[in-house]
């Protein structure tokens, strides 16, 4: 009967495919948005249909939310994948959009694209004039930042609307409808034992959670346990080496050894999560990151060389994106190491959280007005241009913050030129070491 059921499930779509929600009851997650008088939810429910862009990572539903939206509101939705889709397609959805019935009766289609990032500007250009004049409205799907992705004028005719990685609470409903619902799966008594295993490797991803499921049950296993979940992945773990645990691990690794200043054990990372098919941008971000958190003020060179490699990056693409990505990963990890920039901001928001209300000195507020002047705004100040080293030895925290010290330079050729000169200012704040 097991067997039977094996080959049945081989002629029905996967899992996910088959559990995907046909309305708001059956959609997970995102109460944020589609919640009772969340905003999403009121435009779903008002009909008044704006174009926008869904950002989020894999498997939080974006595909599926903007199916449901079309079926509420029973619009035509066409679809188009950036992986496959050129100029071409484009134009040719949108004049079939202008030719359908229901757009001459007032019901504009929605054209949903998925991994709208993987869009060229000519691609994106050739959506404006659909998107503005109403003859579309887009949705558009990305787990990029459509401020780095998506060209100014469509990102600007564009709300965009942030979604989340599932919880734990929400990949629970999840597994219970699998289990409750699926054609397949409610035949089979599947009883869980523990979901620790499952819900971690998921990692807020209900396409993944699903997938791990099936592979677990149709592995023979009628209990799901973290002994199973973990054994069953280990056999099939190329699946999940991209997206899944084996992602974090060496990213992990990656950060780690430019910050220990290991270049070969850096680059060697870097290799294997291009070796993996890593989106490229994604590794240029971590390295602009890393610019500032980890080699900071020891080398402001590095933040520099960091953005301009995303840049190169960003417009050359894969494989010679390679080059640029091991020369900044190199420079990096064989640079100085400080993080006094992001010791010193964490300090300042620490304490600005509880500091709120302190008052700006009188003599360093602006002085618009008559009455302000009159007040004593801007009274005392000192320019400090007008005196011997460009330097006015002039308090400028608020009077209850006064000697507070955000930023400590550290041990490195460049702080301690700056902690030289903070010295020569502020003696009783910077004393020499």
């Amino acid at each position: 009967m097991f067997e039977d059921d094996n080959i049945r499930t081989r002629m029905l779509p996967p899992l996910p495919e088959r559990l995907r929600p046909k309305n708001m009851d059956q959609y997970v997650g995102q109460g944020h948005l589609v919640g009772k008088g969340c905003v999403l939810r009121n435009m779903i429910d008002s009909g008044n249909l704006t174009s926008f862009i869904l950002w989020g990572p894999p498997g939080v539903g974006k595909t599926s939310l903007s199916r449901i939206i079309a079926t509420t509101l029973g619009r035509e939705f066409y679809t188009l994948s950036a992986v496959s889709a050129g100029v071409k397609e484009v134009r040719e959805v949108i004049d079939k959009a202008k030719g359908s019935s229901l757009f001459s009766q007032g019901s504009t289609p929605i054209l949903f694209i998925d991994e709208i990032h993987r869009f060229s500007k000519s691609q994106q250009d050739a959506l404006l004039g659909a998107a503005e004049d109403g003859t579309i409205v887009l949705i558009g799907a990305t787990t990029e930042n459509p401020s780095f992705e998506v060209i100014s004028p469509l990102l600007s005719r564009c709300q965009v609307f942030v979604l989340k990685s599932l919880e734990k609470a929400d990949l629970q409903k999840l597994l219970d409808r699998a289990l409750s619902e699926d054609v397949v799966l409610k035949e089979r008594g599947i009883k869980v034992e523990e979901t620790e295993a499952l819900f971690r490797y998921s990692g807020g991803d209900a396409r993944k959670l699903l997938n791990i499921l099936e592979i677990v049950v149709n592995a023979g296993n009628k209990v799901i346990s973290n002994e199973a979940v973990t054994t069953c992945l280990q056999e099939n773990m190329a699946i999940y080496d991209k997206k899944g645990e084996m992602h974090y691990d060496v990213i992990s690794a990656f950060i780690k050894s430019v910050r220990g200043s290991d270049p070969n054990a850096a680059v060697y990372y870097l290799a294997r999560m291009l070796d993996a098919g890593e989106d490229p941008l994604f590794i240029a971000r971590r390295l602009m990151i890393l610019s500032s958190e980890d080699i900071g003020l020891a080398n402001p060179n590095a933040m520099l060389l960091a953005n301009s490699t995303f840049q190169i990056v960003h417009s050359i693409g894969m494989p010679e994106a390679r080059i640029p990505l091991a020369e900044c990963t190199i420079y990096l990890a064989s640079s100085p190491k400080s993080n006094s920039a992001y010791m010193a901001i964490n300090k300042a928001l620490e304490t600005a959280k509880l500091t709120q209300s302190a008052g700006v000195p009188l003599y360093l507020r602006n002085a618009p007005t008559k009455l302000m002047e009159e007040l004593g705004y801007g009274d005392g100040y000192m320019y400090a241009h007008d005196y011997p080293g460009h330097f006015a030895n002039l308090e400028f925290m608020p009077k209850e913050l006064e000697g507070t010290v955000f930023y400590d330079p550290q041990e490195n050729r460049h702080e301690d030129g700056l902690r030289s000169y903070l010295s020569s200012c502020w003696p009783k704040y910077y004393p020499k070491k």
